[in-house]
Protein backbone atom coordinates (compact mmCIF):
# COMPACT_ATOMS: atom_id res chain seq x y z
CA UNK A 1 0.00 0.00 0.00
CA UNK A 2 2.19 3.01 -1.03
CA UNK A 3 0.03 5.46 -3.30
CA UNK A 4 -1.32 8.68 -2.54
CA UNK A 5 -2.77 11.00 -4.51
CA UNK A 6 -2.65 14.88 -4.30
CA UNK A 7 -5.87 16.64 -3.68
CA UNK A 8 -5.43 20.18 -5.94
CA UNK A 9 -8.75 20.61 -6.66
CA UNK A 10 -11.57 20.81 -4.09
CA UNK A 11 -14.44 19.49 -6.54
CA UNK A 12 -11.72 16.25 -7.17
CA UNK A 13 -13.69 13.44 -7.70
CA UNK A 14 -11.87 11.47 -5.12
CA UNK A 15 -12.91 13.51 -2.26
CA UNK A 16 -15.62 12.66 0.00
CA UNK A 17 -17.11 16.33 0.92
CA UNK A 18 -19.66 14.65 3.68
CA UNK A 19 -16.58 12.75 5.49
CA UNK A 20 -15.66 13.38 9.10
CA UNK A 21 -13.30 12.95 11.20
CA UNK A 22 -10.64 10.27 10.43
CA UNK A 23 -12.02 9.35 7.34
CA UNK A 24 -12.20 12.95 6.66
CA UNK A 25 -8.17 13.64 7.55
CA UNK A 26 -7.28 10.55 5.51
CA UNK A 27 -9.17 11.41 2.10
CA UNK A 28 -7.85 14.47 2.23
CA UNK A 29 -4.66 13.98 2.73
CA UNK A 30 -4.70 10.95 -0.06
CA UNK A 31 -4.71 7.86 1.82
CA UNK A 32 -8.80 6.70 1.29
CA UNK A 33 -10.61 7.78 -1.98
CA UNK A 34 -14.75 8.85 -2.02
CA UNK A 35 -15.54 4.97 -2.30
CA UNK A 36 -13.32 3.89 0.49
CA UNK A 37 -14.62 6.51 2.57
CA UNK A 38 -18.71 5.87 1.54
CA UNK A 39 -18.28 1.71 2.19
CA UNK A 40 -17.19 2.05 6.07
CA UNK A 41 -19.62 4.41 6.57
CA UNK A 42 -22.43 2.65 4.80
CA UNK A 43 -21.47 -0.59 6.50
CA UNK A 44 -20.68 1.46 10.07
CA UNK A 45 -24.66 2.53 9.84
CA UNK A 46 -25.66 -0.89 8.99
CA UNK A 47 -24.09 -2.31 11.61
CA UNK A 48 -24.74 0.65 14.32
CA UNK A 49 -20.51 0.90 14.07
CA UNK A 50 -20.22 4.71 15.30
CA UNK A 51 -15.89 4.56 16.41
CA UNK A 52 -13.79 6.59 13.90
CA UNK A 53 -11.06 3.79 14.30
CA UNK A 54 -13.15 0.86 13.22
CA UNK A 55 -14.19 3.05 10.49
CA UNK A 56 -10.71 3.78 9.19
CA UNK A 57 -9.91 0.39 8.99
CA UNK A 58 -13.02 -0.71 7.62
CA UNK A 59 -11.93 2.17 4.61
CA UNK A 60 -7.88 0.50 4.92
CA UNK A 61 -9.28 -2.80 4.56
CA UNK A 62 -11.49 -1.64 1.26
CA UNK A 63 -8.31 0.06 -0.06
CA UNK A 64 -5.83 -2.73 0.08
CA UNK A 65 -7.89 -4.66 -2.62
CA UNK A 66 -7.93 -1.95 -4.69
CA UNK A 67 -4.13 -1.62 -4.36
CA UNK A 68 -4.00 -5.28 -4.98
CA UNK A 69 -3.76 -6.78 -1.45
CA UNK A 70 -6.97 -9.06 0.15
CA UNK A 71 -6.09 -7.60 3.88
CA UNK A 72 -4.14 -4.99 5.86
CA UNK A 73 -2.06 -5.09 8.51
CA UNK A 74 -3.09 -2.51 11.29
CA UNK A 75 0.44 -2.47 13.24
CA UNK A 76 2.11 -1.26 10.17
CA UNK A 77 -0.19 0.74 7.79
CA UNK A 78 1.37 3.99 9.20
CA UNK A 79 4.02 3.62 6.90
CA UNK A 80 2.36 4.71 4.09
CA UNK A 81 1.89 8.09 5.34
CA UNK A 82 3.28 8.89 8.52
CA UNK A 83 2.58 12.17 9.23
CA UNK A 84 -1.17 11.73 10.09
CA UNK A 85 -2.96 10.97 13.49
CA UNK A 86 -2.76 6.94 13.13
CA UNK A 87 -4.69 5.65 16.13
CA UNK A 88 -2.64 3.46 18.28
CA UNK A 89 -1.71 -0.07 17.13
CA UNK A 90 -2.58 -2.17 20.30
CA UNK A 91 -5.87 -0.21 20.90
CA UNK A 92 -6.62 -0.02 17.49
CA UNK A 93 -6.80 -3.93 17.27
CA UNK A 94 -8.94 -4.12 20.21
CA UNK A 95 -11.41 -1.67 19.26
CA UNK A 96 -11.94 -3.54 15.62
CA UNK A 97 -11.75 -6.68 17.40
CA UNK A 98 -15.22 -5.63 19.64
CA UNK A 99 -16.54 -3.92 16.81
CA UNK A 100 -20.38 -4.81 15.39
CA UNK A 101 -18.19 -5.37 12.41
CA UNK A 102 -16.90 -7.83 13.16
CA UNK A 103 -19.59 -9.49 14.96
CA UNK A 104 -21.66 -9.67 11.63
CA UNK A 105 -18.92 -11.06 9.45
CA UNK A 106 -18.18 -7.82 7.84
CA UNK A 107 -14.65 -7.38 8.95
CA UNK A 108 -12.34 -10.53 9.84
CA UNK A 109 -9.49 -10.10 11.99
CA UNK A 110 -6.55 -13.11 11.88
CA UNK A 111 -2.67 -12.87 11.91
CA UNK A 112 -2.84 -9.21 12.77
CA UNK A 113 -4.23 -8.68 9.51
CA UNK A 114 -7.79 -7.34 8.82
CA UNK A 115 -9.89 -8.45 5.76
CA UNK A 116 -13.29 -7.61 4.10
CA UNK A 117 -15.13 -11.07 4.82
CA UNK A 118 -15.21 -12.13 0.68
CA UNK A 119 -11.69 -12.33 0.73
CA UNK A 120 -10.73 -14.06 3.82
CA UNK A 121 -13.39 -16.44 2.90
CA UNK A 122 -11.81 -17.00 -0.23
CA UNK A 123 -8.52 -17.34 1.19
CA UNK A 124 -9.53 -19.67 4.44
CA UNK A 125 -11.33 -21.88 1.65
CA UNK A 126 -8.12 -21.82 -1.03
CA UNK A 127 -5.91 -23.09 1.60
CA UNK A 128 -8.54 -25.74 2.86
CA UNK A 129 -9.40 -27.38 -0.58
CA UNK A 130 -5.56 -26.93 -0.91
CA UNK A 131 -4.55 -29.01 1.78
CA UNK A 132 -7.23 -31.73 0.58
CA UNK A 133 -5.72 -32.57 -1.74
CA UNK A 134 -2.04 -32.63 -0.14
CA UNK A 135 -3.64 -34.68 2.08
CA UNK A 136 -5.40 -37.32 -0.05
CA UNK A 137 -3.36 -40.88 -1.47
CA UNK A 138 -1.09 -40.37 -3.81
CA UNK A 139 -2.02 -41.38 -7.37
CA UNK A 140 -1.08 -44.69 -7.95
CA UNK A 141 1.35 -44.66 -11.20
CA UNK A 142 3.63 -47.96 -12.77
CA UNK A 143 6.68 -46.72 -11.42
CA UNK A 144 8.85 -49.05 -14.40
CA UNK A 145 7.17 -47.43 -17.12
CA UNK A 146 7.26 -44.17 -15.68
CA UNK A 147 10.71 -43.90 -15.42
CA UNK A 148 11.35 -45.39 -19.13
CA UNK A 149 9.03 -42.54 -20.23
CA UNK A 150 11.24 -40.11 -18.28
CA UNK A 151 14.03 -41.45 -20.09
CA UNK A 152 12.31 -41.37 -23.39
CA UNK A 153 10.59 -37.99 -23.34
CA UNK A 154 13.10 -36.27 -21.58
CA UNK A 155 16.73 -37.93 -23.35
CA UNK A 156 20.54 -37.03 -22.08
CA UNK A 157 21.89 -35.14 -19.54
CA UNK A 158 20.52 -32.00 -20.49
CA UNK A 159 16.95 -32.62 -19.39
CA UNK A 160 17.89 -33.39 -15.44
CA UNK A 161 15.86 -30.80 -14.13
CA UNK A 162 12.54 -31.51 -16.17
CA UNK A 163 12.90 -35.02 -15.57
CA UNK A 164 12.63 -34.80 -11.82
CA UNK A 165 10.13 -32.00 -11.88
CA UNK A 166 8.05 -34.42 -13.92
CA UNK A 167 8.31 -37.49 -11.78
CA UNK A 168 7.14 -35.35 -8.85
CA UNK A 169 4.36 -34.23 -10.82
CA UNK A 170 3.49 -37.21 -11.93
CA UNK A 171 3.46 -38.48 -8.21
CA UNK A 172 1.00 -36.00 -6.71
CA UNK A 173 -2.45 -34.47 -7.18
CA UNK A 174 -1.08 -30.88 -7.42
CA UNK A 175 2.18 -29.38 -8.56
CA UNK A 176 3.87 -25.84 -8.30
CA UNK A 177 5.99 -25.43 -11.56
CA UNK A 178 7.89 -22.49 -11.20
CA UNK A 179 10.88 -21.34 -13.15
CA UNK A 180 12.14 -18.45 -14.70
CA UNK A 181 11.85 -17.38 -18.43
CA UNK A 182 13.59 -19.44 -20.46
CA UNK A 183 13.94 -22.80 -17.91
CA UNK A 184 12.31 -25.40 -20.18
CA UNK A 185 8.83 -25.05 -17.95
CA UNK A 186 6.41 -25.57 -21.21
CA UNK A 187 8.70 -28.41 -22.42
CA UNK A 188 8.00 -30.17 -18.92
CA UNK A 189 4.53 -29.65 -19.26
CA UNK A 190 4.54 -31.38 -22.45
CA UNK A 191 6.67 -34.19 -21.32
CA UNK A 192 4.64 -34.78 -18.22
CA UNK A 193 1.18 -35.11 -20.20
CA UNK A 194 2.45 -37.24 -22.26
CA UNK A 195 3.74 -39.53 -19.52
CA UNK A 196 0.37 -38.96 -17.82
CA UNK A 197 -1.13 -39.81 -20.93
CA UNK A 198 1.06 -43.28 -21.45
CA UNK A 199 0.09 -44.13 -17.61
CA UNK A 200 -3.63 -43.55 -18.46
CA UNK A 201 -3.35 -46.12 -21.56
CA UNK A 202 -1.50 -48.35 -19.97
CA UNK A 203 -4.50 -49.01 -17.12
CA UNK A 204 -6.79 -49.53 -19.94
CA UNK A 205 -9.15 -46.68 -19.53
CA UNK A 206 -10.13 -43.70 -21.43
CA UNK A 207 -7.78 -41.08 -23.08
CA UNK A 208 -6.55 -39.03 -20.67
CA UNK A 209 -8.92 -35.40 -20.16
CA UNK A 210 -7.11 -32.40 -20.54
CA UNK A 211 -7.50 -29.05 -20.10
CA UNK A 212 -4.46 -26.08 -20.61
CA UNK A 213 -5.68 -22.58 -19.42
CA UNK A 214 -4.28 -19.28 -18.80
CA UNK A 215 -5.90 -15.82 -17.27
CA UNK A 216 -6.10 -14.13 -20.72
CA UNK A 217 -6.37 -14.78 -23.78
CA UNK A 218 -3.21 -14.02 -24.91
CA UNK A 219 -1.69 -16.20 -22.14
CA UNK A 220 -4.02 -19.22 -23.43
CA UNK A 221 -3.08 -18.79 -27.27
CA UNK A 222 0.79 -18.72 -26.45
CA UNK A 223 0.32 -21.90 -24.18
CA UNK A 224 -1.42 -23.66 -26.90
CA UNK A 225 1.54 -22.39 -29.26
CA UNK A 226 4.14 -23.61 -27.25
CA UNK A 227 3.00 -26.50 -26.18
CA UNK A 228 2.08 -27.63 -29.60
CA UNK A 229 5.88 -26.69 -30.71
CA UNK A 230 6.93 -29.03 -27.77
CA UNK A 231 5.04 -31.88 -28.40
CA UNK A 232 6.03 -31.44 -31.84
CA UNK A 233 9.36 -33.15 -30.78
CA UNK A 234 8.27 -36.10 -28.93
CA UNK A 235 8.25 -40.08 -30.22
CA UNK A 236 5.52 -40.74 -32.32
CA UNK A 237 3.37 -42.79 -30.16
CA UNK A 238 3.34 -39.81 -27.44
CA UNK A 239 2.17 -37.42 -29.96
CA UNK A 240 -1.00 -39.58 -31.42
CA UNK A 241 -2.05 -40.13 -27.77
CA UNK A 242 -1.83 -36.40 -26.65
CA UNK A 243 -3.25 -35.50 -29.92
CA UNK A 244 -4.14 -31.88 -30.48
CA UNK A 245 -4.02 -29.71 -27.14
CA UNK A 246 -6.74 -26.65 -27.22
CA UNK A 247 -6.00 -24.05 -24.35
CA UNK A 248 -8.72 -21.66 -23.07
CA UNK A 249 -8.90 -18.51 -20.54
CA UNK A 250 -9.98 -19.76 -17.06
CA UNK A 251 -13.29 -17.91 -17.20
CA UNK A 252 -14.40 -20.34 -20.63
CA UNK A 253 -12.81 -23.36 -18.55
CA UNK A 254 -15.16 -22.49 -15.81
CA UNK A 255 -17.96 -21.09 -17.89
CA UNK A 256 -19.21 -17.65 -17.23
CA UNK A 257 -22.23 -16.70 -16.17
CA UNK A 258 -24.19 -13.59 -17.25
CA UNK A 259 -25.80 -13.22 -13.12
CA UNK A 260 -22.69 -13.17 -11.58
CA UNK A 261 -18.86 -11.78 -12.53
CA UNK A 262 -17.47 -14.35 -10.03
CA UNK A 263 -19.12 -16.98 -9.92
CA UNK A 264 -19.31 -20.21 -12.45
CA UNK A 265 -20.88 -23.17 -14.31
CA UNK A 266 -18.43 -25.19 -12.68
CA UNK A 267 -18.12 -25.42 -8.75
CA UNK A 268 -17.77 -27.71 -6.08
CA UNK A 269 -21.36 -29.00 -7.08
CA UNK A 270 -20.53 -28.72 -10.93
CA UNK A 271 -17.15 -30.14 -11.00
CA UNK A 272 -14.68 -29.42 -14.05
CA UNK A 273 -14.73 -33.18 -16.06
CA UNK A 274 -10.53 -33.00 -17.06
CA UNK A 275 -8.45 -35.76 -15.49
CA UNK A 276 -5.21 -32.96 -15.67
CA UNK A 277 -5.44 -29.26 -15.98
CA UNK A 278 -2.45 -27.40 -16.44
CA UNK A 279 -2.98 -23.36 -15.16
CA UNK A 280 0.06 -21.05 -17.13
CA UNK A 281 1.00 -17.93 -15.75
CA UNK A 282 -0.18 -18.48 -12.21
CA UNK A 283 1.39 -15.76 -11.33
CA UNK A 284 -1.55 -13.71 -13.15
CA UNK A 285 -4.08 -15.17 -11.20
CA UNK A 286 -5.66 -13.50 -8.80
CA UNK A 287 -6.99 -15.17 -5.23
CA UNK A 288 -10.92 -15.09 -6.29
CA UNK A 289 -10.41 -17.01 -9.56
CA UNK A 290 -7.52 -19.60 -8.07
CA UNK A 291 -10.47 -20.48 -5.50
CA UNK A 292 -12.83 -20.81 -7.70
CA UNK A 293 -10.53 -22.91 -10.19
CA UNK A 294 -9.60 -25.25 -7.44
CA UNK A 295 -12.95 -25.97 -6.21
CA UNK A 296 -13.79 -26.55 -9.18
CA UNK A 297 -11.09 -29.64 -9.99
CA UNK A 298 -12.45 -32.70 -9.07
CA UNK A 299 -10.29 -34.19 -6.19
CA UNK A 300 -9.15 -36.95 -8.49
CA UNK A 301 -7.63 -34.88 -11.15
CA UNK A 302 -4.34 -33.52 -10.99
CA UNK A 303 -3.56 -30.19 -11.23
CA UNK A 304 -0.42 -28.03 -12.29
CA UNK A 305 -0.04 -24.52 -11.51
CA UNK A 306 3.26 -23.02 -13.65
CA UNK A 307 4.57 -19.86 -13.22
CA UNK A 308 7.39 -17.54 -12.18
CA UNK A 309 6.50 -16.18 -8.76
CA UNK A 310 9.22 -13.51 -9.35
CA UNK A 311 7.35 -11.13 -12.11
CA UNK A 312 4.35 -9.32 -11.48
CA UNK A 313 1.16 -10.30 -9.65
CA UNK A 314 -2.62 -10.29 -11.20
CA UNK A 315 -3.96 -7.07 -11.41
CA UNK A 316 -6.78 -7.82 -9.04
CA UNK A 317 -5.97 -8.47 -5.41
CA UNK A 318 -3.67 -11.33 -4.41
CA UNK A 319 -0.47 -12.37 -5.22
CA UNK A 320 -1.34 -16.45 -5.08
CA UNK A 321 1.51 -18.18 -6.95
CA UNK A 322 4.25 -16.32 -4.73
CA UNK A 323 2.16 -17.17 -1.51
CA UNK A 324 2.01 -21.01 -2.52
CA UNK A 325 5.90 -21.28 -3.13
CA UNK A 326 6.77 -19.50 -0.02
CA UNK A 327 4.41 -21.16 2.45
CA UNK A 328 4.16 -24.70 0.75
CA UNK A 329 8.10 -24.76 -0.26
CA UNK A 330 8.89 -25.77 3.87
CA UNK A 331 6.76 -28.63 3.89
CA UNK A 332 8.04 -32.19 3.61
CA UNK A 333 4.98 -32.89 1.19
CA UNK A 334 5.70 -29.49 -0.58
CA UNK A 335 4.00 -29.81 -4.22
CA UNK A 336 6.71 -27.25 -5.28
CA UNK A 337 8.98 -28.02 -8.15
CA UNK A 338 11.21 -25.57 -9.13
CA UNK A 339 13.31 -25.13 -12.65
CA UNK A 340 16.53 -22.95 -12.15
CA UNK A 341 18.67 -23.03 -15.69
CA UNK A 342 18.12 -20.86 -18.27
CA UNK A 343 17.87 -21.68 -21.97
CA UNK A 344 16.32 -18.69 -23.53
CA UNK A 345 18.48 -15.83 -23.39
CA UNK A 346 22.40 -15.70 -22.76
CA UNK A 347 24.61 -15.04 -19.64
CA UNK A 348 24.66 -11.21 -19.30
CA UNK A 349 20.97 -11.30 -19.35
CA UNK A 350 20.78 -14.36 -17.18
CA UNK A 351 23.06 -12.78 -14.63
CA UNK A 352 20.70 -9.38 -15.03
CA UNK A 353 17.81 -11.40 -13.80
CA UNK A 354 19.52 -13.23 -11.12
CA UNK A 355 20.85 -9.83 -9.48
CA UNK A 356 17.16 -8.52 -9.75
CA UNK A 357 15.65 -11.78 -8.08
CA UNK A 358 18.96 -10.91 -5.13
CA UNK A 359 17.43 -7.81 -4.76
CA UNK A 360 21.13 -6.22 -4.67
CA UNK A 361 21.25 -2.86 -6.18
CA UNK A 362 24.35 -2.51 -6.40
CA UNK A 363 25.46 -6.06 -7.98
CA UNK A 364 22.28 -5.55 -10.41
CA UNK A 365 24.14 -1.68 -11.26
CA UNK A 366 27.16 -3.75 -12.00
CA UNK A 367 26.39 -5.95 -14.37
CA UNK A 368 24.26 -3.48 -15.95
CA UNK A 369 27.39 -1.44 -16.38
CA UNK A 370 29.71 -4.21 -17.31
CA UNK A 371 27.29 -5.58 -19.87
CA UNK A 372 29.01 -5.78 -23.63
CA UNK A 373 26.49 -7.22 -26.17
CA UNK A 374 23.36 -8.56 -24.72
CA UNK A 375 23.11 -5.81 -21.68
CA UNK A 376 23.23 -2.00 -22.65
CA UNK A 377 22.75 0.88 -19.65
CA UNK A 378 21.84 3.91 -20.96
CA UNK A 379 22.92 6.36 -18.34
CA UNK A 380 20.48 9.01 -18.68
CA UNK A 381 16.92 11.47 -17.82
CA UNK A 382 16.23 12.52 -21.35
CA UNK A 383 15.99 9.49 -23.58
CA UNK A 384 14.65 10.86 -26.74
CA UNK A 385 18.39 11.54 -28.21
CA UNK A 386 19.59 7.88 -26.95
CA UNK A 387 16.53 6.06 -28.41
CA UNK A 388 15.34 8.05 -31.65
CA UNK A 389 17.94 6.32 -34.19
CA UNK A 390 17.15 2.35 -33.34
CA UNK A 391 13.78 3.30 -32.42
CA UNK A 392 13.03 4.62 -36.03
CA UNK A 393 15.08 1.86 -37.63
CA UNK A 394 12.75 -0.84 -35.96
CA UNK A 395 9.47 1.04 -36.91
CA UNK A 396 10.93 1.74 -40.90
CA UNK A 397 11.43 -1.71 -40.95
CA UNK A 398 8.34 -3.18 -39.96
CA UNK A 399 6.70 -0.09 -42.51
CA UNK A 400 8.73 -1.17 -45.50
CA UNK A 401 7.20 -4.72 -45.18
CA UNK A 402 3.66 -3.84 -44.13
CA UNK A 403 3.87 -1.26 -47.81
CA UNK A 404 5.35 -3.98 -49.64
CA UNK A 405 2.14 -6.63 -48.43
CA UNK A 406 4.60 -8.64 -47.14
CA UNK A 407 2.43 -9.62 -43.48
CA UNK A 408 4.98 -12.65 -42.22
CA UNK A 409 7.65 -10.54 -42.65
CA UNK A 410 6.10 -7.23 -41.01
CA UNK A 411 5.10 -9.45 -38.30
CA UNK A 412 8.15 -10.79 -37.57
CA UNK A 413 10.04 -7.28 -37.83
CA UNK A 414 7.51 -6.52 -35.02
CA UNK A 415 8.46 -8.97 -33.01
CA UNK A 416 12.57 -8.39 -32.89
CA UNK A 417 12.22 -5.08 -30.74
CA UNK A 418 9.94 -3.86 -27.77
CA UNK A 419 9.93 -0.61 -26.04
CA UNK A 420 8.26 -1.13 -22.88
CA UNK A 421 7.68 1.77 -19.87
CA UNK A 422 6.31 1.17 -16.63
CA UNK A 423 3.36 4.11 -17.35
CA UNK A 424 0.36 4.96 -19.56
CA UNK A 425 0.56 8.69 -19.16
CA UNK A 426 3.31 10.98 -18.88
CA UNK A 427 6.91 11.72 -20.17
CA UNK A 428 7.74 8.19 -19.46
CA UNK A 429 4.53 6.27 -20.40
CA UNK A 430 3.00 4.72 -23.74
CA UNK A 431 0.67 7.30 -25.22
CA UNK A 432 3.89 9.81 -24.69
CA UNK A 433 6.16 7.30 -26.44
CA UNK A 434 3.58 6.31 -29.29
CA UNK A 435 2.98 10.10 -30.33
CA UNK A 436 6.77 10.75 -30.16
CA UNK A 437 7.93 7.83 -32.37
CA UNK A 438 4.97 8.53 -34.90
CA UNK A 439 6.36 12.16 -35.25
CA UNK A 440 9.81 10.80 -35.90
CA UNK A 441 8.90 8.04 -38.68
CA UNK A 442 6.38 11.73 -39.79
CA UNK A 443 9.76 13.47 -40.20
CA UNK A 444 11.76 10.46 -41.81
CA UNK A 445 8.59 9.55 -44.49
CA UNK A 446 6.80 12.65 -44.91
CA UNK A 447 4.09 10.66 -44.44
CA UNK A 448 1.25 12.73 -41.95
CA UNK A 449 -0.17 9.64 -40.79
CA UNK A 450 -3.88 11.07 -41.04
CA UNK A 451 -5.26 7.80 -41.25
CA UNK A 452 -6.16 5.93 -38.25
CA UNK A 453 -5.18 2.99 -39.63
CA UNK A 454 -1.70 3.67 -41.65
CA UNK A 455 0.01 0.95 -43.23
CA UNK A 456 2.86 -0.31 -41.12
CA UNK A 457 1.19 1.11 -37.64
CA UNK A 458 1.60 -1.89 -35.08
CA UNK A 459 -0.90 -2.99 -33.80
CA UNK A 460 -2.19 -4.40 -30.10
CA UNK A 461 -5.38 -5.84 -29.12
CA UNK A 462 -6.83 -4.84 -26.28
CA UNK A 463 -10.15 -6.95 -25.60
CA UNK A 464 -11.21 -10.46 -26.23
CA UNK A 465 -13.06 -11.22 -29.65
CA UNK A 466 -13.96 -14.75 -29.27
CA UNK A 467 -16.09 -14.10 -32.98
CA UNK A 468 -12.32 -12.98 -34.64
CA UNK A 469 -10.62 -15.34 -32.21
CA UNK A 470 -8.69 -12.43 -31.35
CA UNK A 471 -7.16 -11.94 -27.69
CA UNK A 472 -5.90 -9.39 -25.46
CA UNK A 473 -2.24 -8.62 -25.61
CA UNK A 474 -2.40 -10.01 -29.63
CA UNK A 475 0.08 -7.95 -31.74
CA UNK A 476 0.19 -7.05 -35.63
CA UNK A 477 0.77 -4.70 -38.09
CA UNK A 478 -1.51 -2.63 -40.69
CA UNK A 479 -0.45 -4.16 -44.47
CA UNK A 480 -1.23 -2.75 -47.78
CA UNK A 481 -3.40 -5.68 -49.10
CA UNK A 482 -4.98 -5.96 -53.27
CA UNK A 483 -8.03 -4.19 -51.93
CA UNK A 484 -6.27 -1.85 -49.18
CA UNK A 485 -5.35 -1.75 -45.87
CA UNK A 486 -5.96 -5.15 -44.15
CA UNK A 487 -5.01 -5.72 -40.13
CA UNK A 488 -2.62 -8.79 -39.77
CA UNK A 489 -3.07 -9.94 -36.19
CA UNK A 490 -0.54 -12.99 -35.20
CA UNK A 491 -2.52 -15.50 -33.00
CA UNK A 492 -1.88 -18.75 -32.18
CA UNK A 493 -3.01 -20.34 -35.51
CA UNK A 494 -0.64 -18.19 -37.28
CA UNK A 495 -1.75 -14.86 -39.02
CA UNK A 496 -5.12 -14.07 -39.18
CA UNK A 497 -6.24 -11.23 -41.37
CA UNK A 498 -9.30 -8.62 -41.01
CA UNK A 499 -10.59 -5.74 -42.46
CA UNK A 500 -9.21 -2.40 -40.27
CA UNK A 501 -12.87 -1.75 -40.03
CA UNK A 502 -13.64 -4.72 -37.76
CA UNK A 503 -10.66 -3.83 -35.20
CA UNK A 504 -12.29 -1.62 -32.92
CA UNK A 505 -10.64 -2.38 -29.47
CA UNK A 506 -6.86 -2.18 -30.65
CA UNK A 507 -4.31 0.73 -29.81
CA UNK A 508 -0.98 1.62 -31.30
CA UNK A 509 2.12 -0.61 -30.20
CA UNK A 510 5.01 1.52 -30.84
CA UNK A 511 5.82 1.18 -27.09
CA UNK A 512 3.93 -1.25 -24.42
CA UNK A 513 3.33 -1.23 -20.88
CA UNK A 514 5.28 -3.77 -19.16
CA UNK A 515 2.34 -5.48 -17.95
CA UNK A 516 1.18 -5.67 -21.33
CA UNK A 517 4.12 -7.35 -22.28
CA UNK A 518 3.90 -10.14 -19.64
CA UNK A 519 3.86 -13.59 -21.05
CA UNK A 520 5.72 -12.52 -24.29
CA UNK A 521 9.21 -12.11 -25.53
CA UNK A 522 10.89 -9.93 -27.98
CA UNK A 523 14.66 -10.55 -29.48
CA UNK A 524 15.76 -6.85 -28.28
CA UNK A 525 14.03 -5.29 -25.41
CA UNK A 526 14.37 -1.49 -24.44
CA UNK A 527 13.41 -0.96 -20.88
CA UNK A 528 12.58 2.75 -20.26
CA UNK A 529 12.65 3.50 -16.63
CA UNK A 530 10.66 6.25 -14.61
CA UNK A 531 11.86 8.83 -12.69
CA UNK A 532 12.71 7.38 -9.05
CA UNK A 533 9.39 8.71 -7.34
CA UNK A 534 7.19 6.60 -9.37
CA UNK A 535 5.25 4.35 -7.48
CA UNK A 536 4.75 2.16 -9.97
CA UNK A 537 8.55 1.49 -10.56
CA UNK A 538 9.32 -2.04 -8.44
CA UNK A 539 11.70 -4.61 -8.36
CA UNK A 540 8.86 -7.00 -10.10
CA UNK A 541 8.56 -4.63 -12.31
CA UNK A 542 12.19 -4.58 -13.98
CA UNK A 543 12.25 -8.61 -13.33
CA UNK A 544 9.32 -8.89 -15.76
CA UNK A 545 10.66 -6.25 -18.03
CA UNK A 546 14.62 -7.43 -18.06
CA UNK A 547 13.06 -11.05 -18.88
CA UNK A 548 11.33 -10.41 -21.85
CA UNK A 549 14.68 -10.17 -24.26
CA UNK A 550 16.14 -12.95 -25.98
CA UNK A 551 19.36 -11.26 -27.23
CA UNK A 552 19.39 -8.36 -26.25
CA UNK A 553 18.00 -5.56 -23.65
CA UNK A 554 18.33 -1.52 -23.24
CA UNK A 555 18.25 -0.12 -20.38
CA UNK A 556 17.30 3.67 -20.20
CA UNK A 557 17.32 5.44 -16.53
CA UNK A 558 19.19 6.71 -13.84
CA UNK A 559 21.48 5.04 -11.14
CA UNK A 560 18.62 6.79 -8.66
CA UNK A 561 16.25 4.79 -10.61
CA UNK A 562 17.45 1.52 -10.61
CA UNK A 563 18.00 1.33 -7.05
CA UNK A 564 14.53 2.78 -6.68
CA UNK A 565 13.35 -0.30 -8.56
CA UNK A 566 15.61 -2.84 -6.74
CA UNK A 567 15.11 -1.95 -3.76
CA UNK A 568 11.11 -1.29 -3.89
CA UNK A 569 9.09 -4.67 -3.76
CA UNK A 570 5.65 -5.01 -4.60
CA UNK A 571 4.69 -6.30 -1.84
CA UNK A 572 1.18 -7.63 -0.89
CA UNK A 573 -0.76 -8.18 2.11
CA UNK A 574 -1.88 -11.72 2.83
CA UNK A 575 -2.55 -14.65 5.23
CA UNK A 576 -2.32 -17.43 2.15
CA UNK A 577 1.50 -18.38 3.13
CA UNK A 578 0.76 -18.39 6.80
CA UNK A 579 -2.25 -20.44 7.01
CA UNK A 580 0.11 -22.94 4.54
CA UNK A 581 3.04 -23.22 6.29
Amino acid sequence: MTELFEVTDPADRRLALGATGLLRTFNEAGVLTAADVHVARRVGELAGESDDRVLLAAALATRAVRHGSVCVQLAEVAEVAPGLPWPEPVGWQDAVAASPLREAGVLRLEFGLLYLDRYWHQEVQLCADLQARMARPAPAVDEPVLEAGLLRVFPGPTYGEQRAASRQAATRWTTVLTGGPGTGKTTTVAGLLALLAEQAAGTGGSALRIALTAPTGKAAARLQEAVAAATAGLPAADRQRLGELPALTLHRLLGTRRDNGTRFRHHRGNRLPHDVIVVDESSMVSLTMMTRLVEAVRPDARLVLVGDPDQLASVEAGAVLADLVFGLSGRADSPVAQLATTHRFGEEIGRLAAALRSGSADEVLAVLRAGADEVVFVESDDAAPRLRADIVHAALEVRGHAEAGRAEEAVAALGRHRLLCAHRDGPFGVQHWNRQVEHWLTEATGDPLYEPMYVGRPLLVTANDYGLGVYNGDAGVVVQGDDGPRAVIAGSHGLATFATSRMSDVETMFATTIHKSQGSQAEEVTVLLPAPESRLLTRELFYTAVTRAVAKVRVVGTEESVRAAVERRALRASGLRQRLG
